[in-house]
């Protein structure tokens, strides 16, 4: 039958949505009323779960049919999605009282969701609006359905709010408290993390081209490298802030410390990667030190000095965030995550968290495209 080309994710999901039906009740209120036919239970799911199972069996049963890869795509992100919309929305009011079937559906969810990104991964578009399309779907699908499958279980399984708060109350946090996180990102990431975060690089960066062409300083200079950055965070920061205060420069000095010696190393290592055959023929043409670095050895380190900047890019939050646990004004981003700890406020330490990933994540990518832009010659621009 070539008509049928069933994916294992879609067997699976059938078979899951097959078992749920079997075992009955999603929940306990809806097991205790199916006991008692007589009494006026209300429960979750009463009118939805027909609907729920009913859409996945179709989504999956549609994957099994020969369809083109982007219907197929469609019809599983439809089913997917729906059903786990209605799985979230029933559940609410009810926590802790979901019973296997209730896990079973949300199993075959993701297993459509995971058919879905992998077909979407497959295909290879000729429209470059459809390639840039597709490499921001891919990865929301698959973001989305890691807060979908925190919501779905932290709701289903009752577990405490203290010990992990599902996204939907952490979202209502940060809903609530624009003001207060808009001045911890002010303090902690356009005053410490960026500031600390440019100086050191800076610093690395020409220290780098010194050790170059200096040689003693290059020996000399990478030994201490490698044993400064491996000092812990814990034992600088306390450091700064006696030197340097309780306000955001003394964040920013353990901003430096962290940036500087990955922006050194990095780039001494990028300056020696030009070939051989290419620095003959700079010398061929005469051309002295500064003409041959600034036109064939920088170039070439570009690759090694934007991979500093991309590490570098977590480091500084990282560092920025951890120097606040010892010292600072009642602002930042670490002085607010340590003091709400101590409060039992988690969904406000989650919102900070959230918070700062998501700024480590723009800082990140904004990296990566000026890389991009500037190694544009590069063969893993060019390939990808």
């Amino acid at each position: 039958m070539t008509w049928l080309k069933p994916s294992w994710q879609a067997v699976l999901a059938i078979l899951f949505c097959l078992v749920a039906l079997a075992l009955g009740a999603m929940s306990k209120p809806e097991a205790a009323a199916l006991a008692q036919p007589t009494a006026t239970t209300i429960y979750p799911y009463m009118g939805t779960k027909v609907l729920i199972l009913g859409l996945l069996l179709i989504a999956a049963l549609a994957s099994a049919v020969r369809l083109a890869p982007v219907v197929e795509a469609a019809v599983l992100f439809i089913g997917a999605h729906i059903a786990a919309w209605l799985l979230i929305k029933g559940i609410a009011g009810f926590e802790g009282t979901a019973l296997a079937p209730y896990f079973l559906a949300l199993a075959a969810a993701w297993l459509l969701a995971w058919r879905c990104v992998a077909l979407l991964s497959s295909l290879r578009p000729a429209a470059n609006g459809a390639k840039t399309a597709l490499r921001l779907i891919i990865p929301a699908i698959f973001g989305a359905w890691i807060l979908i499958i925190w919501e779905a279980v932290t709701r289903g399984a009752g577990i405490p709010f203290i010990l992990l708060p599902p996204p939907s109350a952490i979202g209502a946090r940060i809903a609530n408290s624009l003001p207060i996180l808009g001045s911890d990102v002010r303090q902690t990431i356009f005053k410490a993390v960026l500031i600390g975060y440019i100086v050191g690089n800076l610093a690395g960066f020409v220290v780098a081209i010194l050790a170059d062409r200096v040689p003693f300083l290059r020996r000399g200079l990478l030994p201490i490298g490698n044993m400064v950055s491996a000092l812990p965070i814990i034992g600088v920061a306390p450091i700064m802030v006696m030197w340097f205060g309780f306000d955001w420069p003394s964040k920013a000095a353990v901003v430096i410390i962290m940036t500087f010696f990955p922006m050194l190393v990095n780039t001494v290592a990028g300056l020696a990667a030009s070939g051989h055959m290419e620095r003959d023929l700079m010398r061929t043409y005469a051309s002295g030190y500064w003409p041959t670095l600034l036109k064939l050895r920088l170039p070439a380190a570009m690759p090694f000095i934007f991979n500093a900047l991309k590490i570098n890019s977590t480091l500084a939050l990282i560092g920025a965030i951890v120097a606040e646990f010892f010292g600072t004004p009642v602002v930042g981003m670490g002085f607010r995550i340590s003091t709400e700890v101590g409060r039992m406020n988690i969904d406000m330490v989650w919102a900070e968290i959230a918070v700062a990933a998501l700024a480590g994540s723009v800082f990140y990518g904004v990296v990566a495209l000026v890389e991009r832009a500037v190694t544009f010659w590069h063969p893993s621009v060019r390939g990808g």
